[in-house]
């Protein structure tokens, strides 16, 4: 036994949050007849369950976390309609077809460190706002940040959508074509370029190399790797 919202996401139906959106918009069947509510219990064993119609099986399946050096160009969603490349597309085979979704969003134009899973408790965890899970990004803007604008950066900035939260800035040389380092607790849609457009500079490139206790270390652009249960706990535990 289980609750539908729970079933579903270790499942692999989605994340927790789009799981929760379907069951409340009454797009979640059990047994046939809509269900709305998100703590309703099903049996595993017996009860069907379609989300938009198709079948989901909701045996839970063997959870998978994946850490994904994300090259520029590719899309951070599970599917696209216009025909764009995802990153499921450029997964291994093996792990294409198991229900895996990005945690989070990385811009088209950005690359690096992107996890992928089927735990839906995993990703609500990692990106709920309050839980301010860190994460580090390297970039290269098109000029060299004044000392006021470096504090400005760190206060936080006015952008369309509201004040953005304390951030650490710093100048890097040693990661070339980087030349400066910024640490954000939360992840507005294209936050970083929006900060540093709101200073008059444009991002050249952007990578994120860490979030929470895990880094992108050595990983190669374009491949992938499992994390280790200890990078699982570091990342649940913050």
């Amino acid at each position: 036994m289980s609750t539908l919202l729970k079933a579903l996401t270790d499942a692999g139906a989605g994340s927790r949050r789009r799981v929760a959106d379907a069951i409340m918009r009454g797009s979640v069947r059990v047994n046939g007849r809509v269900v709305s509510d998100l703590k309703h219990i099903v049996d595993i064993g017996k009860d069907q369950v379609t989300t938009e119609g198709q079948v989901v099986d909701i045996i839970p399946k063997k959870l998978v976390y994946l850490m994904l050096n994300k090259p520029v160009g590719v899309l951070s969603t599970v599917r696209d309609e216009r025909g764009r490349k995802t990153v499921i597309d450029i997964l291994p085979v093996k792990y294409r077809d198991i229900g895996l979704h990005p945690v989070g969003r990385l811009d088209k134009d950005s690359t690096g460190l992107l996890l992928l899973t089927n735990d839906g408790d995993f990703t609500y965890r990692l990106t709920h706002p309050g839980f301010e899970c860190e994460k580090e990004y390297m970039v290269r803007v098109d000029g060299r940040l004044k000392t006021n604008e470096m504090r400005a950066l760190e206060r936080g900035v006015e952008l369309e959508d509201g004040v953005t939260h304390k951030t650490v800035v710093r100048p890097v040389r040693s990661s070339p074509p980087f030349n400066y380092s910024i640490t954000l607790h939360e992840g507005r849609k294209r936050q970083v370029r929006r900060m540093f457009a709101a200073l008059g500079y444009r991002v050249i490139a952007l990578k994120r190399v860490r979030e929470g206790g895990v880094d992108l270390g050595d990983l190669g652009e374009g491949c992938v790797r499992q994390l280790s249960a200890r990078e699982v706990g570091e990342l649940t535990s913050e």
